[in-house]
C-alpha cells in the first residue's frame, strides 16, 4: 500500500456554516477548531479511520476560479430520491454546470456554493466502533 487520503481540505469564508451542512450530510462531527476559525469535521472516531477528515479552512477571499476538486456523496440508508430532498432540506442547491439531464447524478452546491455531486448507488454504512 501507498498512501490514501487523510484530509481533504476546503477553503471557505464560514467554517462554522459549512461544519454544520457537511456534518450533517455526511453523519460527521467537528474534531478540531483553529485559532483563525477554521474547523476539522470527520466521523466520530476521529483522524485515521475508514474515512478521511474534512478542513473547513477560512479564507476571507475564496481562491478565484473554479475548484478542480469536488466531493461524491452516496446514500447510505435511503434511496436516491430521499437523500436528495434530505440534502436540499439541509440547505443544497442544485447546479447547472450543463449536465443532459440523463446523468444518474445530481450536481448540487453546498451553502457556500461548492459543487458537489449526489450519486445513485448506495453504499454500506461503515462499521462504527461501539
Amino acid at each position: 500500500m501507498a498512501s490514501r487520503i487523510g484530509e481533504l481540505v476546503l477553503g471557505c469564508r464560514d467554517p462554522e456554516l459549512l461544519a454544520r451542512f457537511w456534518c450533517e450530510v455526511l453523519d460527521f462531527v467537528v474534531l478540531d477548531r483553529e485559532d483563525d476559525g477554521s474547523l476539522e469535521i470527520g466521523p466520530p472516531s476521529g483522524f485515521g479511520g475508514a474515512q478521511a477528515t474534512i478542513i473547513l479552512s477560512r479564507r476571507e477571499v475564496p481562491e478565484p476560479g473554479k475548484s478542480r476538486l469536488h466531493i461524491d456523496v452516496n446514500p447510505v440508508d435511503r434511496d436516491q430520491a430521499d437523500e436528495l430532498e434530505r440534502l436540499l432540506a439541509l440547505g443544497a442547491r442544485p447546479a447547472d454546470i450543463g449536465q443532459s439531464g440523463d446523468e444518474q447524478w445530481h450536481v448540487l452546491q453546498d451553502p457556500e456554493g461548492n459543487e458537489f455531486c449526489l450519486l445513485r448507488a448506495r453504499l454500506k454504512p461503515l462499521d462504527q466502533p461501539a
